[in-house]
């Protein structure tokens, strides 16, 4: 009886660490970076996406990411973002795009 416990158990916490290390494999896919906007483009005013690019402060390249919330895209529209602003950005890669998940200033906004 003790063998078929002892067996469950580590079942158990095999199970329970497998369900932990999934959820952290697929943050992994999420980039961070900080950056100052070279170049914003909304096709209109009442655009639903927008696309932004960076420069990232570490490694100099240019980043192009796809900016869909509402939140940002007003700040775009109405100028409180604008290009030459510090951005802290987190996008994560679907597709071969960017997709931004995380767009605000450095300093506030």
């Amino acid at each position: 009886m003790r063998k078929v416990s002892g067996i469950v158990l580590l079942l158990l916490i095999a199970a329970a660490t497998a369900a932990m290390l999934g959820p952290v494999q697929a943050l992994a896919d999420e980039i961070k970076m900080v950056g100052a906007i070279t170049k914003i483009e909304i096709s209109g005013p009442d655009a639903t996406t927008a696309t932004a690019t960076l420069k990232d402060n570490k490694t100099g390249e240019l980043v192009t990411v796809i900016v869909n919330d509402d939140l940002t895209l007003d700040k775009f529209k109405d100028h409180r973002i604008v290009t030459g602003d510090e951005i802290r950005l987190k996008y994560e890669v679907r597709d071969g795009k960017n997709i931004s998940k995380y767009f605000r200033k450095t300093a506030g906004c």
